[in-house]
């Protein structure tokens, strides 16, 4: 799970490419007639990475710039895609402390270019995927900053009460992990025999997390991905944007926060979902300092967090498990595809969600 780049990157402003999906001139004129501060005509440069999103530059004439993003091509499931719902987040919490780029406009109507889009400003900075992204872009020094500015920023979201930002209607409030546990369980148990991969100790953690399950505090926004795949982080190692909004709801916030605990990898560990981390390089803080920080600017009960830990290593052996048997029945291209690899994934993911249960145990 990740985004497209909305960031600016020395390479970024490439040779135009075909612009693909969009009416340029219909959008161009939407744009003047419902933004402000852009003048049309632009330069589009796409920008690449993620997603299917469809997702451009534009700059004008004066050197204004911002980002134009709009669903894939073709038929599309009901909720996915839903730029009206990342436009809506980044619109409400535009003026609290969370960096989000601001949002300009949205189009709904299908009739200017096929889909509904929307724009938004072009934020400064670099998203992280690969150790590589790190060691060439952030000094040791600026890495020291990261995991402080990561948290510093996670914890401001959960800090947002959604009804006072007009997103108290985002999604149910209560019962979270509780519906993110039945849902999932059920995709391992319909994807069980296309897999033709069962697990007991799947089934065991399954028990444990429902009878376990914390009671839930105050809704908050959560993420849903937040990693630092999904932020911009400028030169000093500050965040400047989280970004790709798609998924996030109202939930628990201590969820999230397990989950973003989860995709930082450090050197020493055991199984590590992607050897190239970027947070394997040296100079970034530890997991203990990143809880250590969330739980200062927070103030939270960290009590119950190998549970949040263990809920989210269990939801993504059930994510990946229900890939790897799309692959496994033919419904997905295996062509080039690593098979043995997702099905380690699924066994690693189990056995870290099974160790952080035990700390409760």
């Amino acid at each position: 799970m990740s985004c497209d780049s909305l960031g600016v990157s020395e390479n970024q402003m490439t040779e135009r490419v075909e612009i693909i999906g969009y009416d340029v001139e219909a959008v161009e004129e939407w744009i003047k007639d419902n933004t402000e501060g852009l003048e049309p005509p632009f330069d589009w440069v796409q920008l690449e990475g993620g997603h299917s999103n469809l997702t451009y530059a534009l700059t004008d004439l004066k050197g204004n710039r911002a980002v134009v993003r709009r669903p894939p091509m073709g038929e599309l499931l009901p909720k996915a895609h839903d730029m009206g719902r990342e436009f809506s987040i980044i619109s409400g919490l535009g003026p609290t402390a969370v960096p989000v780029p601001i949002a300009y406009g949205y189009c709904e109507s299908p009739e200017v270019t096929g889909a509904h889009f929307y724009v938004m400003s072009q934020v400064d900075g670099k998203a992280l995927f690969e150790l590589e992204d790190a060691l060439e872009y952030l000094s040791e020094d600026a890495r020291a900053n990261v995991g402080i500015s990561f948290m510093d920023v996670l914890a401001s979201l959960h800090s947002v009460d959604p009804d006072d930002v007009g997103l108290g209607d985002l999604g149910k409030k209560e019962d979270y992990v509780g519906r993110q546990i039945r849902t999932w369980y059920r995709s391992w148990e319909a994807s069980a025999e296309g897999a033709s991969y069962d697990d007991p100790d799947l089934h065991e953690l399954h028990g444990f997390l429902e009878s376990r399950r914390p009671e839930q505090g105050p809704a908050r926004v959560v993420h849903g991905d937040y990693g630092l795949h999904n932020c911009l982080i400028s030169k000093e190692g500050f965040l400047t944007a989280v970004l790709d909004w798609e998924i996030s709801t109202l939930g628990d916030p201590m969820a999230d926060f397990a989950y973003a605990l989860n995709t930082w990898a450090e050197p020493g560990d055991e199984l590590v979902n992607k050897e190239n981390a970027p947070t394997l390089a040296d100079g970034f803080s530890n997991r203990s300092e990143l809880i250590e920080r969330y739980a200062t600017k927070t103030g939270c009960d960290l009590t119950n967090l190998p549970y949040y830990i263990s809920f989210n290593h269990f939801k993504t052996a059930c994510i990946i498990h229900g890939v790897y048997a799309r692959y496994m029945q033919g419904q997905k291209s295996a062509e080039g595809v690593d098979l043995d690899y997702y099905r380690t994934r699924i066994g690693d993911s189990i056995e870290l969600s099974r160790r952080a249960a035990a700390e409760l145990s």
